[in-house]
């Protein structure tokens, strides 16, 4: 009865593992700004960013930032982009007026297709 008690324990312990490694593996949980603040960056992606980006988001003298010109970047790169910009050219960083969750909820955003104001 000991050995059927010591190999319940084990293989709870095993599928905990394995689900915290699943989840790990998703990566941080998406946090979406609320009522105010979510319009605000709105429309400062729509407005801001589009003054070089295109006020369609469909490029000028920024790249575009549609879901299909994005599909293939990574996530925590472009979140780095935005709030640190790219030195030598005229991207900005966007660090002071935004944190890194701010950021991150742009990026997926841009990625699905971004809301209008």
């Amino acid at each position: 009865m000991r050995l059927a008690a010591v190999l319940f324990v084990a293989t709870g312990c095993l599928a905990a593992t394995f689900q915290g490694a699943a989840i790990a593996a998703q990566g941080p949980a998406e946090v979406a700004p609320a009522g105010a603040r979510k319009a605000e960056l709105v429309r400062l992606v729509r407005q801001d960013c589009g003054s070089c980006h295109g006020m369609t988001l469909k490029g000028g003298l920024g790249p575009p930032l549609t879901p299909d010109s994005l599909k293939e970047k990574s996530l925590d790169s472009l979140v780095a982009t935005v709030m640190m910009g790219r030195p030598g050219t005229p991207m900005p960083p966007w660090d002071r007026f935004l944190n890194e969750d701010e950021a991150r909820w742009i990026v997926r955003e841009l990625q699905r297709g971004f809301p209008s104001e």
